[in-house]
């Protein structure tokens, strides 16, 4: 049977309505109807019209003429083991070669329930393919996952030499912390922050903009060298639960380091604890608050007499400054 273009259309326009509501099945029925309407020839011009396969539209009419339109289980679109088989079922050997490959790269606590695959997903299907499996990384990912794998990113966990005070060092900060408070004296937990380039360049996270309006930036984070980098150093108030970051465009120095806590007290401390005739100051060991520097213990000695205050600081053991309030 063949039909003028005009009436193609129309059925494409028809089609094109109903795809959008119709589920697989569904919509292979109907196919399927409609080609049985128009009789002989009906398969060739509907699947033209609708843009599928003449084998979609011809196992349509079969599903009609068998008479199972209600032998189908509610919620499945075909009978079951209908589609294409899974790439193991089809290639004997593939998931012993997957599993091989994936051993090879395994890691995680062996009493662990859950383990997980260094090799990246391409990796191993190359690997696959070197001993002649083809298998695409989608069907990798679940057989893996059928393994007990999981996607997972990396846990910052193992800690460098403890030493034997370090616990000590944790109680004493503890003790201090507690007694400020209970004094009713400031403390503060103090760190500097990651630097950031100054300039329109792209910065993570999203913003509440109009449509079709993001914020320009270059295409390129090349840095820029007459704005430079800004360095944050944030001050974090414990009781109060208040943060103040001062910035600067020059280096994370001890004379940087204690002027911004000089800043905080100045514009913060000083209203918020008018009274306080001490302060505690917590940070880490390294860096501009480093234990040893002489530079950071004269500037905090100057800070002590402009502000009339007397500065305690409770360094955290080197490698755990993950415990700082302000990091």
């Amino acid at each position: 049977m063949a039909l003028d273009e005009d009436a193609v259309a129309g059925l494409a326009a028809k089609f094109a309505v109903m795809r959008r509501v119709a589920d697989e099945r569904t919509w292979r029925v109907y196919l399927g109807s409609e080609a049985r309407a128009l009789g002989r020839g009906g398969i060739a011009v509907v699947a033209r019209a609708a843009g599928v396969p003449e084998t979609t539209v011809a196992g349509g009419v079969a599903e009609i003429e068998s008479g199972e339109l209600g032998a189908l289980p509610p919620g499945r679109s075909r009978r079951a083991g209908g589609g294409r088989k899974r790439a193991e079922a089809v290639q004997p050997g593939l998931g012993a070669a997957l599993r091989e490959l994936a051993e090879a790269a395994t890691r995680g606590d062996p009493v662990a329930e859950i383990t997980w695959c260094s090799a990246s997903l391409r990796e191993l299907e190359r690997g696959l393919a070197a001993r002649g499996f083809r298998c695409g990384k989608d069907a990798i990912a679940r057989v893996l996952r059928e393994a007990g794998y999981s996607l997972q990113g990396m846990s910052r966990t193992i800690e460098g030499k403890q030493h034997p005070d370090r616990d000590a060092q944790f109680r004493h900060i503890n003790e201090q912390l507690a007694a400020f408070a209970a004094a009713g004296d400031p403390a503060i937990s103090v760190g500097g922050k990651k630097k950031e380039q100054l300039g329109p360049f792209h910065r993570h996270g999203r913003a509440w903009r109009p449509a079709g309006d993001p914020v320009r930036v270059r295409d390129h984070d090349f840095p820029d060298e007459e704005l430079g980098k800004i360095t944050p150093y944030g001050v974090y108030d414990i009781a109060a639960n208040r943060g103040f970051v001062s910035a600067g465009a020059g280096c994370d120095t001890a004379a940087f380091a204690v002027n911004a806590i000089r800043l905080w007290w100045q514009r913060e401390g000083s209203i918020r604890y008018p009274g306080a005739r001490r302060l505690l100051v917590t940070c880490d060991a390294g860096g501009s608050n480093s234990c040893t520097g002489r530079l950071r213990k004269d500037q905090l000695a100057v800070l002590a007499q402009e502000a009339g205050l007397e500065i305690t600081v409770c360094h955290f053991p080197p490698g755990t400054s993950k415990w700082n309030k302000c990091a």
